[in-house]
């Protein structure tokens, strides 16, 4: 089993773990960014963390046919999880700010899905998935993802596996100390579409 700390040294070796002013893809701003991509553009990263991760699902005991992650932050994670398990792996993805099924991926009533992210900070993305799942006749067994920034503060309702927890300060944009400093641009290095403000 991986520890934390061999974990963070992978985002340390992608240069993954960033610094500044950012706009979380939640709408909250923070001084620190995970960039998973950086991270999930090697091959051998992505097969070790999420292996990992498979693992982890594993030990939970639950029975599962699929895995589903939100695009496009979890199709890597997905893909590579599914691989793991020996299930097929799906991704829902934004059509006018909602998630959805698209490109012929079906879920049957009754089937049984694991939702997995790459980061997961308010879980408002995968709360988005699990709707997916449910609104298709599915059932969530659990939750994983590489990173809960959460510091295991987020509930899905689920047992909910990840890699690395830890407590990244965010801030509502109009209480933020990096905006009232002005130092720092804000930058939004996410997937949603959320305009800086």
């Amino acid at each position: 089993m991986l520890t934390e700390e061999e974990i963070k040294e992978i985002f340390l070796k992608a240069d993954a773990f960033l610094t500044g002013h950012f706009l979380l893809s939640s709408g909250l701003h923070s001084p620190y960014y995970l960039q998973c991509a950086k991270v999930l553009q090697y091959p051998e990263y992505s097969e070790v963390l999420c292996r990992e991760l498979a693992e982890r699902i594993k030990e939970l005991g639950v029975d599962y046919d699929f895995v589903i992650a939100p695009a496009i932050g979890g199709i890597i994670v997905s893909y590579e999880t599914a691989r793991h398990l020996k299930v097929r792996g799906i991704f829902a993805e934004r059509v006018d700010g909602e998630l959805t099924l698209r490109r012929g991926f079906e879920i049957k009533p009754g089937e049984r899905a694991v939702v997995v992210e790459d980061v997961v900070t308010t879980g408002k993305s995968t709360r988005e998935t699990i709707e997916v799942v449910k609104s298709h006749g599915g059932e969530v067994v659990a939750v994983g993802s590489l990173v809960d920034r959460s510091g295991g503060k987020v509930d899905f309702g689920v047992p909910f596996e990840t890699l690395w927890r830890l407590e990244v300060p965010v801030y509502q944009p109009d209480e933020c100390p990096l905006c009232k400093e002005g130092k720092e641009p804000l930058v939004k290095p996410g997937s949603r579409n959320i305009p800086l403000k």
